[in-house]
């Protein structure tokens, strides 16, 4: 769990500074960039930790299974922000792409730590 608490952390504190150096369409712009990224970021890891300490073997089949739905609800969402909310698209845009790469090296780094036996949840 405490990948996710760092995950979420990390994204709040940048969202935050984001927020108190631009106005308020940015921040908001900003926050609907962060937070489908920080959810499937964070869903994704817990049921990767809980797969892998029950049955390492799963793994494999949870994350391609976990890649094919997060490139259609990714697809989705992006979608649906850009033409059916009024939200600056260009803050926007820089803001998911940072926090879905961010996240997804995060993500990374504590699956590589967890396979290596050395994450404690």
């Amino acid at each position: 769990m405490k990948p996710v608490s760092w995950m979420v952390g990390v994204s709040l504190i940048s969202w935050l500074g984001i927020a108190g150096l631009f106005g308020r369409q940015t921040a908001v712009a900003a926050l609907a960039g962060m937070l489908a990224p920080l959810a499937v970021a964070s869903g994704t890891w817990i049921l990767m930790e809980r797969t892998y300490r029950r049955s390492p073997d799963g793994l494999t089949r949870l994350i391609l299974k976990a890649f094919v739905g997060k490139m259609v609800f990714f697809g989705a969402y992006v979608a649906v922000v850009l033409s059916a909310l009024s939200i600056r698209p260009i803050p926007f845009i820089v803001s998911f792409t940072a926090y879905f790469i961010g996240l997804h090296v995060m993500e990374a780094l504590c699956l590589r730590r967890l396979l290596a036996g050395g994450l404690e949840s």
